[in-house]
């Protein structure tokens, strides 16, 4: 597996630049040049040329009655030139391609699109006899481990109106819909889940992959062979799929965090 680089250069400049940008991002009003100050631990004259600069290039905005500033819809723009399915399957595909060779199991990335689950990209085992799944299949969520994943970390409300219009809840029981809200809490508090599958004989799991809170997320999910390799085994190789999960959300440049 890939391991995190370790930082080997310094670049002040850039760094009390994005100390800036970080700040305004996390501050739910403008703040003024005396705030970033003190809030960075630098004095007015060490960040002044870098909030003109930020502010010339259009990443800032100078409030010019109270002189505080704030971030503009720049970041924004640049995020979005490219669609959020690129850039995960960019950054896919390394931690993909190394768990593959690590667990010797295929794994695949999916996501949700409207009422089903997508997968949007694959790595095949090295094994000469393996289980993959087809980038492009669709299925009803509910079926499969990966989309009870990323149900589960669904806002209240989009969790709400996903299964009051999902067939296959609609289908269940008293019991069963108890059963899954339940398991819903269980697979937020692991980030992961790992279930008999319903399509095939045989073990599934999946990781989360991204930062729910801003609506961003997938799920890496490994499909192993009944009576395989690795059976048996299944729990032991979870560190290593979250791992690559992991790996996944910091190359698209996300955190951790949950809502």
């Amino acid at each position: 597996m890939a391991r995190q680089k370790t930082r080997k250069y310094s670049v002040p400049a850039l760094d009390k630049a994005l100390n800036i940008l970080e700040a305004l991002s996390q501050s739910r009003v403008p703040l003024s040049i005396i705030d970033l100050a003190a809030q960075l631990g630098r004095t007015r004259s060490e960040i002044f040329r870098m909030l003109d600069n930020l502010e010339q290039r259009a990443y800032i905005m100078r409030d010019p009655a109270s002189g505080a500033y704030s971030l503009t819809l720049r970041l924004y723009e640049l995020a979005h030139t490219h669609t959020p399915v690129d850039q995960l399957l960019t950054a896919a595909y390394r931690p993909m391609y190394y768990l593959s060779q690590a667990i010797r199991e295929s794994c695949h990335l999916s996501v949700l699109s409207r009422d089903m689950l997508v997968v949007v990209a694959a790595a095949e085992s090295p094994e000469p006899v393996r289980l993959s799944v087809e980038v492009g299949y669709r299925v009803s969520p509910l079926l499969t481990v990966s989309g009870r994943l990323l149900v589960s970390f669904l806002g209240k409300a989009e969790q709400q109106h996903f299964l009051q219009s999902d067939p296959v809840y609609a289908a269940m029981g008293g019991r069963r819909r108890t059963a899954l809200r339940a398991e819903f809490l269980l697979i937020r508090e692991r980030r992961y889940h790992m279930d008999e599958s319903t399509r095939r004989a045989g073990v599934d799991c999946s990781a989360l992959v991204g930062n729910p809170a801003i609506g961003i997320t997938a799920a890496l999910g490994v499909p192993f062979i009944a009576g395989g390799t690795n059976a048996g085994k299944e729990k032991g190789l979870i560190p290593l799929i979250q791992q690559a999960a992991g790996e996944i959300t910091t190359a698209l440049g996300l955190t951790l965090s949950t809502r």
